[in-house]
């Protein structure tokens, strides 16, 4: 674990975990998944000719990761000096439009969940049964669609008091990350300020959020990103594993 801005919070009520790459191992997946999209649709649209291909983990860190999905979409093209029209989330899957795109990801994303399932980091849930046995409040932020259904599959949908996801998101005009609404509101959900929260995050643009949001303790799940990444994105420590708290003080209550 890392300090990195001097902030010492003494008390921490409720804890707010990302879902993809800090409590379930779906970042590979969601990563596969994008690289089968855009390569296919890039080779496409070079005819046979040379393309670029989606580099893993550098285009998926940079891009896509931590955002609603069609933002994914979008910041990823952009990167490649490419715009396509949004359409309706109602697109079929298809190369014509940003949630047309979005939508064959999704459909790819779902067909590796059903044959493989959900794998999860074990250190985290065992964190987050400690925090509730402590009787801390926790929830599970995502800008995925996906997130209740993986947490059902993965049988981690009550061990969370609140859950706030990219269906929710859309419902009420939040912003994605790095705004910190989705956060926010989970906090609120949990009867918690912000800086009565932790938020645990393993994407930039989450870490971001989180100190936007001005909470009480950011914490970067380092899956790829970086420490210096994360620590100069909003990260006052940095962890291999959520799960490498489970001894603080602020978990068991002796801060």
């Amino acid at each position: 674990m890392s300090e990195t801005t001097g902030r010492t919070p003494t008390t921490i009520t409720a804890w707010l975990f990302d879902l993809d790459g800090v409590v379930t191992d779906t970042a590979s997946i969601h990563g596969r998944a994008w690289k089968r999209l855009f390569d296919g649709y890039l080779e496409r649209r070079a005819g046979g000719g040379a393309f670029e291909p989606l580099k893993l983990p550098e285009d998926y860190l940079a891009h896509i990761d931590g955002k609603p999905r069609y933002e994914g979409v979008r910041d990823f093209l952009a990167s490649r000096g490419i715009e396509l029209p949004l359409g309706s989330p109602d697109d079929p899957p298809g190369d014509d439009t940003v949630c047309a795109l979005g939508n064959a990801k999704n459909d790819w994303f779902n067909e590796v969940l059903a044959k493989e399932g959900v794998p999860v980091f074990d250190k985290c849930v065992a964190l987050i049964d400690r925090l509730r046995a402590h009787g801390h409040k926790t929830a599970c932020v995502s800008s995925s669609k996906n997130c209740r259904p993986v947490l059902r599959t993965a049988g981690l949908f009550e061990h969370f008091d609140a859950i706030v996801d990219g269906t929710d998101l859309e419902r009420e005009g939040m912003r994605g990350k790095p705004e910190p609404d989705t956060y926010v509101r989970a906090a609120e959900q949990v009867g918690a300020t912000p800086a009565e929260a932790a938020v645990f995050e393993d994407a930039l643009s989450g870490v971001e959020a989180g100190r936007r949001g001005e909470f009480g303790l950011v914490v970067g799940v380092d899956r790829g990103a970086g420490a210096e990444a994360l620590r100069a994105n909003g990260a006052d420590r940095v962890v291999a594993d959520a799960g490498d708290l489970i001894d603080d003080p602020l978990v068991t209550g002796t801060a």
